[in-house]
């Protein structure tokens, strides 16, 4: 008994320091947007609250993390994105998959949203109704906290997505707020007429101008407007309400105690609502994501924030807060993602190196996401400053890109559809899937075996080039073994006028049953994939702070990345164009090795394949 007592009293001065740590500051930010003492009395009461039934093999977890700070910054960390119904049928079935994502070397896994929803108004799980009821066709909360704790025992990290900018108009809140209930109304933007609505129109831009116009939505039967940046039945929070971030913190904190590592705030730069402003970015923001990270380093410090903020990245930057007072752990690099395919598209590498010069001019502290493609549409949010100096136009060329890769340019293996096209001003956004991008797709329904090859060499090469970025590399599941797209999604009702279902198919394990068949394309895909992640996890130079730059190849078909830790250089070399092409990069007159083939090389003149790359390690 006195062992008990003697390891409590532990736990609860190390709550106390970590409490006292952090006091001060949080309850002047706090009281900065609030100014309300008893609020954030009642904040701290739940913060003690809910690290008191946070389970002890988690709080074990978080003292070893606070050790270790940049645990996730190791060259072992690799994720992957997986929807639970497509992946493995239900929360449980994710559990007996858990071999082959060791298998696939992933010791991180991004849930795509899984809490409670209202079919056909869901926007793929966005549209929360309930933060502590997982989806009934997935399992229960008992199951999620049972596969993050198998998930731990083979050193694999879960994320999960927590939706703060809003809830479904089903959710409780919304539910009351609607039937006239102040106190549920306040919790969200209601205005009896449309004066006041009229006035944020002229200065926020709509987020989906063709599928769902404007910021508001007239509910008929309450008599009001509800301001629904998103869609409809997604209903704004309103954060200038005490009451709406302390109860959010909780369902945080709730989840954070079900074993999830990674917490993924989406539309962080919508939270909060300002009148005569875009409503994005505003300084409460930061504020808010700064008391949640203090919050995270008070209860569960093992708990990493990563934030979607859809910017590039000399912008997103301000997202990461100050090293003596930090904000999210991880950003996306998106910029770099859609310039990436803007690349594949042109075979100029340009563009494309001044994004990764950008990134890898920033302080090594920071941490980005970096992935090909993922559950949502491609945005082409070009440098188009840059491109306007080349002669290239914003318009015509997001026409070009969207015409590439549908398949319609000549030269393009491209497949793929358009996603919220607005035939006003020509923007749209792109669904497809990696391989289908890359021309497996194309090369399958043809049988052109030749082609097939040349495809899944650029999708190996794809990869190759984004394990070299500086960040984590994520995966989305099925490219390791180079799904297509899946356009059944046009069958359902539910799905059919959204055209991001294209890449959001269910996982093929049939197709996966073939990894070691070398005659299949999985076969010949998933092994070379495999063998990238393990150089990435067995070579230091891949850490996230080590030095990164470009190189000129003096080709603009011709990408090289160098990299730099503790006396060993990694040089990537990768070829974006359908013709074999040679870097003169003249790099140096050592020698190095090639780590795929173990063939030496000197990075001088090289010779690069169409669609190929090379990995050269100096020798030391």
């Amino acid at each position: 008994m006195v062992k008990k007592d003697s390891k409590s009293k532990t736990r609860e001065d190390v709550f106390k320091a970590r409490f006292s740590r952090h006091f001060e500051e949080l309850k002047w930010l706090y009281n900065e947007l609030y100014d309300n003492s008893s609020m954030f009395a009642e904040l701290c009461y739940q913060m003690r609250r809910y690290y008191g039934e946070r389970d002890e093999a988690l709080k074990e977890s978080d003292a070893d993390r606070e050790q270790r700070p940049d645990w996730y910054k190791q060259n072992d960390m690799l994720g992957m994105m997986l929807y639970i119904d497509n992946f493995a049928g239900t929360i449980k079935g994710v559990e007996e998959k858990l071999a082959y994502l060791e298998a696939c070397n992933v010791n991180y896994v991004h849930l795509m949203p899984f809490l409670d929803t209202v079919e056909g108004r869901s926007d793929g799980g966005y549209a929360v109704a309930d933060f502590r009821k997982v989806q009934e066709k997935l399992g229960t909360m008992e199951d999620l906290a049972h596969l993050t704790a198998s998930c731990h025992k083979k050193g694999i990290n879960v994320c999960m997505d927590f939706v703060m900018n809003h809830t479904s108009e089903d959710h409780e809140w919304a539910k009351r707020a609607r039937q006239g209930d102040g106190e549920y109304m306040s919790r969200y933007f209601f205005f009896d007429n449309y004066d006041i609505p009229a006035m944020y129109e002229k200065t926020v831009p709509q987020v989906f101008p063709t599928t769902a116009p404007g910021n508001f939505t007239w509910l008929p039967d309450a008599g009001h407007f509800v301001m629904t940046s998103f869609y409809p039945y997604q209903w704004d929070l309103n954060y200038k309400n005490p009451r709406v971030f302390n109860e959010m913190m909780y369902n945080f904190l709730f989840l954070a105690n079900q074993g999830i590592d990674i917490i993924r705030i989406d539309a962080v730069p919508y939270i909060w609502k300002e009148l005569n402003t875009q409503c994005r970015n505003l300084p409460q923001v930061h504020t808010i994501v700064r008391m949640m990270r203090m919050i995270c380093e008070i209860v569960c410090p093992g708990v990493l924030l990563l934030g979607e903020v859809v910017m590039e990245p000399e912008k997103v930057v301000p997202y990461f807060g100050a090293v003596e007072k930090p904000e999210c752990h991880m950003l996306y690099n998106v910029t770099t993602m859609a310039t990436t395919w803007h690349t594949v598209a042109t075979r100029d590498v340009r563009l494309l190196k001044k994004q990764l010069d950008i990134v890898n001019s920033l302080p090594k502290e920071y941490v980005f996401l970096n992935y090909l493609r993922c559950h949502d549409d491609i945005g082409w949010g070009l440098d188009y400053g840059t491109l306007m100096r080349e002669g290239i136009g914003e318009r015509p060329h997001k026409k070009y890109l969207n015409d590439f890769f549908q398949g319609y340019t000549e030269g393009s293996v491209s497949r793929g559809e358009l996603y919220n096209a607005d035939p006003v001003t020509g923007d749209a956004r792109f669904c497809g899937t990696t391989a289908s991008m890359c021309g497996i797709e194309k090369a399958g329904f043809e049988g052109d075996s030749e082609a097939m090859e040349r495809a899944i060499r650029f999708d190996v090469t794809l990869h190759a080039y984004m394990f070299m970025q500086s960040g984590i590399p994520v995966l989305y599941s099925g490219d390791e073994i180079g799904q297509v797209n899946d356009y059944t999604y046009k069958e359902d009702p539910n799905k059919a006028a959204d055209s991001r279902y294209l890449h959001r198919g269910p996982m093929r394990w049939e197709l996966a049953a073939r990894v070691k068949d070398p005659d299949t394309v999985e076969g010949k895909l998933f092994p070379r994939l495999k063998r990238l992640e393990e150089i990435r996890k067995g070579e230091k130079a891949f850490v996230c702070n080590a030095d990164t730059w470009t190189i000129e190849t003096w080709d603009p078909s011709v990408l090289c990345i160098g990299r730099h830790y503790e006396g060993e250089t990694i040089i990537g070399l990768f070829n974006f164009s359908e013709f074999d092409k040679t870097a003169w990069i003249n790099e140096s007159e050592e020698e190095y090795e090639e780590l795929i083939t173990g063939a030496d090389m000197q990075p001088r003149g090289v010779n690069i394949p169409a669609y190929g790359f090379y990995y050269l390690k100096k020798k030391s």
